[in-house]
Order: structure tokens, then sequence, then C-alpha cells
């Protein structure tokens, strides 16, 4: 039933009951019943039927209209996605394509190759990280949504984990078994974003060939694992000026109440982000 149908019903229902009531009142019931009685009987009459047809009648709107203003909200929260994602892209994407164009003008025309060689290619490599993570976020925008309630996306978090990582340099292994009901909407949000964070600065730090994406739980514990084959760290990697991304991972792992702590062993590092069930 449509909303506007339902109006119609609740609008007619008190109108069509009176009427039946009197119809049959007068028709059949005036030898048995005093006009008084009658009279009192028809807003009984009504308020019954209220309670039972028009009360299911009133909960079928509210549930259309908080339906209407979810996809209202929906709706918003693409288009401001949209414009968005068209301001990245007109704006940093474009400028980060330019200066790579003036990077390489400027390899070809420098005399002394040799000396600055090296600061070419290191600025040229930083302007491709940039650029494919700020095309990656637009794309992020203009195709996923992450809703708390989920919809906009039906698409799963190992999915989303495999799509992250398809065009990244370093090779990367998903391993996902978390199912996405043990996740509530905010973890799903930002745990892709831990996770991102974490894919970025294998890619700009480590010098790793291969990375691990694994993710598995019980009622009674969850763990996202993150492991590459690179360089790994020196001391506490949060003492180091600059890290803001680390910081900022840590600050989210904090806000959902998970556990987020860095081990290296003589072959790998790992960030790992642990959620200790209710019942531990």
């Amino acid at each position: 039933m449509t909303y506007k149908q339902i109006k119609w019903m609740i609008l007619l229902i008190p109108t069509f009951t009176v009427g039946v009531w009197e119809y049959i009142r007068h028709q059949f019931l005036l030898p048995y019943i005093s006009m008084e009685l009658g009279n009192w009987l028809t807003p009984l009459i009504v308020y019954l039927v209220s309670m039972t047809l028009l009360n299911k009648m009133f909960r079928m709107l509210e549930h259309i209209q908080k339906e209407l203003e979810v996809e209202r909200n929906a709706t918003t929260v693409l288009e401001a996605r949209e414009q968005l994602a068209k301001e990245l892209h007109d704006g940093i994407a474009q400028s980060l394509f330019l200066l790579s164009v003036k990077v390489d003008r400027l390899e070809e025309h420098v005399v002394d190759k040799d000396r600055h060689l090296q600061d070419v290619q290191q600025i040229r490599k930083t302007v491709h990280e940039v650029n494919r993570y700020v095309r990656q976020a637009i794309a992020d925008l203009k195709y996923e949504s992450m809703e708390d309630k989920s919809i906009l996306s039906h698409e799963s978090m190992e999915s989303k984990l495999k799509k992250m990582v398809v065009d990244t340099p370093v090779q990367f292994s998903v391993d996902w078994s978390i199912p996405d009901s043990m996740l509530s909407p905010k973890e799903k949000v930002e745990l892709l974003a831990c996770v991102r964070e974490a894919v970025v600065n294998i890619e700009k730090h480590s010098g790793a060939t291969h990375g691990w994406i694994v993710g598995e739980g019980d009622p009674h514990r969850l763990k996202v694992m993150i492991k590459d084959d690179g360089q790994g760290f020196v001391d506490n990697p949060f003492m180091f000026k600059g890290r803001f991304g680390l910081n900022i991972m840590k600050e989210r792992a904090e806000e959902m109440n998970w556990k987020m702590e860095f081990r290296r062993d003589h072959l790998y590092t790992a960030v790992e982000l642990t959620k200790e069930g209710e019942g531990k």
C-alpha cells in the first residue's frame, strides 16, 4: 500500500464506519436498541475500529515516512560525495598531473642529470603515489557509500578490501573470515580507513614486495592484521614527528574500543587491531 493510499484510508475509514453503523442501526437494530444507546455506541465503534485498523495504518505510515527520510538523507550524502569527488578531481588530481608533467620536462632539460636525477625521481614517485591515492579516494566517494545502516551498499568487507589493494604496487593477499554481521556499521567504516592507512604506509615506507590483510574472529575476540615483508621500523613508530596517519589510526581504534599494536620479527612487520568480546 502506497503512502497516498494509506492517507486516504485513514481519512475514509472513520467516515465509512459511521455510515455503515448508522445504516445497520436504522435498518435492522431500531426495534432492539434505543436511540440513546445507539448514540453511545457510535463513538465506541469508531474508537474500536480506529484502534484496530487505523493504528496499523499509522504504523505503516510512520514506517514509510522513516524510509523516505532515510532515502532523502542517502540522496543528500550521495550528492555531497559526488560534489567532493568532482572538486578533488578538478583541483588536486589535475594539479598533481600537471606537476608530474613539469617534473618530466625538468628531467629532460637539466644539464647535470646525474646531480638532479635522484631528486627528480623522488619527486615523481611522491607525485604518483599521491595522485593514485587521491584517485582512489575519488572512486570511493563516487561509487561506494558506507552509511551507518548500509543502505547504499551491500558489498562485503572482504570485497571492499580486495578492491582497495587491486592496483597497489605491493602485492597484497586478503584472507578475511569475519562475518559482516559481527561488525557494527561504524566499525566497518573505521576499519576500512585503518587498513587503507596501513596499506599506504607499507607502499611508501616499507620497501615490501608482499603484504597480507587478515581478519579473523569469533564472538569472544576479533582480530585484524595488516602484515608486510618490508624493512620494518626502529623503536616506537609513534615517537617520530609527522606520523599523522599512525596517530589517526590509533585514535580510530580507541574510538571503537579496539586495541592497536605493532609487532616486528626478523621477517615481517605487522599492525594488529583487536577487540575482545563482552564475555572476555
